[in-house]
C-alpha cells in the first residue's frame, strides 16, 4: 500500500481518449447494422481523481469503460481513434499495441463489476477467487501471498475469515466489499468501477462508497466511476462526465456541474433529483434516448430538448471550452435547474 505522500506524489494524465468511435457492427442475413455506442468521445483523466460518467441507461457508458479497458468482443469494434494509459512511466496503447493490456490487466488496471456474483465463484470459496485472480499478477510465493490478501482485508476493515466461505453464506453488501478488495489487492493505479452499488440499500451504499474512496485515497489510484445515480456522483465523483446516445455532452468539476449545468440533458438529470421538504413531483423528459443505428442528425438530444433550435437540427455542436469545463451545445448556459 502506497503511503500517503507517495499518493500525493502520483500527478498528471494517467489516461488520454482521443476521437474515440466504437461501433456494434452486425450482418444478420445480409442485413447489415452499425450501433454507434461510443462516438467520438474524447478525454482525459489524472492520476488520483476520481471521474464520474452519467447518463440514463442506454446511452452507452458501459460500451464507453469496456473500450477504455480494452475488453471488447465483436459485434462491438473500435473503427477509429486512440486509448492510452500511462501506468507510472509503463505507457500502454490499447488500440495501437495489439495485446498490451493483457500484462496491464489487475496488475495496473481492475475492473469492479456491477454485481459481485458476476466475480465471486457461486461454488468456490472466496480465497479462490483472489487465488484466480491476483496471485500470477503479484509475484508472490504462496507462503507471501496469503498473509499480504489477508493484510489488504484487514486495512479495508474486513475479516480474513471471510476466505473460507462461499458466497452465498455472505450478505450482498459484504459480498461487494470484496469484490473491491479483490480489485484493489494488486494496489492498481487505474481502477473501472461498473455500477458497484447497483441493487444496494442507502446505508450499505453509503458504506461501499467510503470504502472506494478511502483505499483510492490511500493508494493514489485513478478510478472511473459509472452509475447513472448522480447523488453517488455528488458524493464520491471530482469530475462528471455526461453521456448521450454515445457522445459527451459535458464535463466538468462535480461541484460546477450541480450549481451550473450547461447542457439542458444535464440539467434535467439534475432537476430529477428528489429534495428534502419539496413535496413537489418531479417532471419526467418526453421521449426516450435515440435508436444508435439510426441516431438523430446533428444535435442527438435535439428532439427532447426544451430548448431547441433549427441549428440544433442541422449542425452538431463541437464539445467546447467553458469557464466551468466542457459543453457541446449550441444553447449552453441557458438551461436553468428547477
Amino acid at each position: 500500500m502506497l503511503t500517503t505522500a507517495e499518493a500525493e506524489q502520483r500527478t498528471g494524465t494517467v489516461l488520454e481518449v482521443k476521437n474515440l468511435k466504437a461501433y456494434y457492427q452486425m450482418n444478420y442475413f445480409g442485413v447489415q447494422r452499425e450501433v454507434r455506442a461510443v462516438d467520438d468521445i474524447t478525454l482525459s483523466i489524472k492520476r488520483n481523481e476520481v471521474y464520474g460518467i452519467a447518463g440514463e441507461s442506454s446511452s452507452g457508458k458501459s460500451s464507453l469503460i469496456k473500450t477504455i479497458a480494452g475488453a471488447i468482443n465483436p459485434p462491438l469494434r473500435v473503427v477509429d481513434g486512440s486509448v492510452k494509459f500511462d501506468f507510472d512511466g509503463n505507457f500502454v496503447d490499447v488500440y495501437g499495441e495489439p495485446g498490451s493490456m493483457n500484462s496491464a490487466r489487475w496488475r495496473h488496471l481492475s475492473y469492479i463489476m456491477q454485481g459481485s456474483m458476476n466475480v465471486l465463484n457461486p461454488v468456490r470459496r472466496v480465497k479462490r477467487s483472489f487465488e484466480d485472480f491476483a496471485f500470477e499478477h503479484m509475484g508472490l510465493s504462496k507462503a507471501e501471498f496469503w498473509p499480504r490478501v489477508r493484510q489488504h482485508l484487514e486495512k479495508l476493515g474486513l475479516n480474513p475469515n471471510v476466505l473460507e466461505a462461499y458466497p452465498h453464506q455472505l450478505s450482498g453488501g459484504m459480498r461487494q466489499r470484496l469484490t473491491i478488495a479483490l480489485a484493489t489487492v494488486c494496489e492498481p493505479e487505474f481502477i473501472i468501477a461498473d455500477e458497484p452499488t447497483t441493487a444496494l440499500d442507502v446505508l450499505v451504499q453509503q458504506d461501499v462508497l467510503g470504502l472506494i474512496k478511502d483505499v483510492q485515497e490511500r493508494m493514489g489510484s485513478s478510478i472511473i466511476f459509472v452509475t447513472h445515480d448522480m447523488t453517488v456522483h455528488a458524493a464520491i465523483a471530482d469530475r462528471i462526465g455526461i453521456v448521450y446516445a454515445g457522445r459527451l455532452v459535458e464535463e466538468g468539476p462535480s461541484i460546477d456541474i450541480f450549481r451550473r449545468p450547461q447542457h439542458p440533458y444535464t440539467a434535467h438529470l439534475i432537476s430529477s433529483l428528489p429534495r428534502l421538504g419539496d413535496p413537489k413531483r418531479r417532471q419526467a423528459l418526453a421521449g426516450k434516448p435515440p435508436n444508435l443505428a439510426d441516431p438523430p442528425p446533428a444535435c442527438r438530444f435535439h428532439p427532447r430538448c426544451p430548448l431547441a433550435i433549427d441549428k440544433c437540427k442541422t449542425d452538431n455542436p463541437p464539445l467546447v471550452a467553458r469557464e466551468t469545463g466542457r459543453v457541446a451545445c449550441w444553447r449552453a448556459g441557458e438551461v436553468e435547474v428547477s
